[in-house]
């Protein structure tokens, strides 16, 4: 008997924000798994920003986090602004040039590795691969992965094979702007393997020298615009309360030293902890999470059963996701350091209300999305029609 050939997958992502790569990652890692579910796959996961030239990276990249950190009420007219732009506007069609004499490499990455189909976690690829498609220079199915609980329309593009949703209301707005509703499934954000089933607290609790049994909050990212790392650790150690703090800082070594210091003055109380890609297990831990409403993060939590504290989001598609957790009711939201600091007292002092968050984000959440996106790809979108 004739081995059946293995499908390949090309994931195209984009490194101005890590929620489009995560996305593709977990995606890729289900491919990879031989258990038995018939989902095994060729992928390759290529990041846009590889075959571009220096300066197309400097504009996309720098300028990008430059406005969200620097002018964040400028960035959210600008993606306000993209959204309403009509197609055929002149800033369309020179910013759509410019992407196409920047990306000539990754068009021969493409061709080289000759995929059965191609998945988009970003706006960008699929936008040059729609123009590939119209012009017959590729033959392969396009698939699209929104990866915020919002739809820009830069997202919408011409001759996608179809779009993977969040939620039923992000679907209803591709449905809206022209998508055929059998092209929509509502898939949720693909995140890893690794939250498919939820971590057992009491051994994560201890392989980490943390209490099981002890309330349980998680710190993540900078704490933009609520201060320093270690100065929103402090203010939240010095609250009432019998709870202990998990503060991650990723790569930031200057924020990872100060906030051990400051664990050397509350002993048993705080555990700071630098990159890792253990974020499930300490997730595991944890009773609420103080963070930005990043898609990926937000839909990681929700698989965990995690209610959350967001903050600073960036105008546009944080503010959107945080609108939508808030609207669900498995967060709230911090404006500045002294909401945070109330609202983490009420839920402190409400624990029934952080059981009922608890209880309605585990019911959101879609922890095996990753795994229905590549069922759906590899089926050509046929399986799980239900998801639609």
């Amino acid at each position: 008997m004739t081995e059946k050939k293995q499908k390949k997958i090309l994931l195209l992502s984009f490194s101005a924000g890590a929620g489009h790569m995560r996305a593709a990652q977990a995606i890729e890692a289900y491919a990879a798994r031989d258990d038995g579910t018939g989902l095994a796959a060729k992928a390759r996961h290529l990041d846009v920003m590889d075959f571009v030239t220096p300066a197309f990276r400097k504009l996309y990249t720098d300028f990008y986090i430059k406005l969200v950190n620097k002018a964040p009420a400028l960035w959210g007219y600008l993606y306000h602004a993209s959204h309403d732009a009509p197609k055929d506007s002149s800033m369309q069609r020179l910013r759509r040039g410019i992407e196409r004499l920047n990306t000539r490499a990754l068009m021969a990455q493409i061709a080289a590795f000759q995929p059965d189909a191609i998945i988009c976690t970003h706006f960008l690829p699929a936008e040059l691969l729609s123009r590939a498609l119209r012009q017959e220079q590729l033959a392969c199915p396009v698939w699209v992965q929104v990866t915020d609980f919002d739809l820009h329309r830069m997202w919408v593009q011409e001759r996608m094979q179809g779009y993977f949703a969040a939620t039923d209301e992000v679907a209803f707005r591709m449905r809206h702007e022209g998508i055929p509703a059998d092209r929509i499934h509502v898939t949720g954000i693909p995140i890893m393997p690794a939250f498919a089933q939820v971590p057992e607290r009491v051994q994560c609790a201890q392989a980490f020298g943390l209490d099981p049994q002890r309330t349980t909050i998680l710190l993540m990212g900078g704490g933009a615009g609520l201060g320093s790392l270690e100065t929103v650790a402090a203010r939240l150690l010095a609250l009432d309360g019998d709870f202990q703090l998990i503060v991650l800082a990723g790569k930031n070594a200057a924020a990872l030293a100060a906030l051990r210091d400051l664990a050397s003055q509350y002993p048993g109380r705080l555990l700071a902890q630098g990159f890792t890609s253990e974020v499930e297990r300490l997730m595991a831990c944890a009773d609420l999470v103080i963070t930005k409403p990043g898609g990926l993060t937000t839909s990681e939590c929700l698989a965990l059963g995690l209610p959350m504290i967001v903050n600073a989001p960036i105008p546009g598609q944080e503010e959107r996701n945080a609108d939508y957790l808030l609207e669900q009711g498995v967060a709230l939201k911090a404006f500045d350091a002294v909401t945070l600091e109330y609202r983490v007292r009420h839920l402190l002092d409400h624990p029934q209300q952080l059981q009922s968050m608890r209880a309605k984000a585990l019911a959101l959440g879609r922890p095996r999305a990753a795994c229905d996106v590549l069922a759906l790809v590899l089926d050509d979108g046929r399986a799980g029609a239900a998801l639609r």
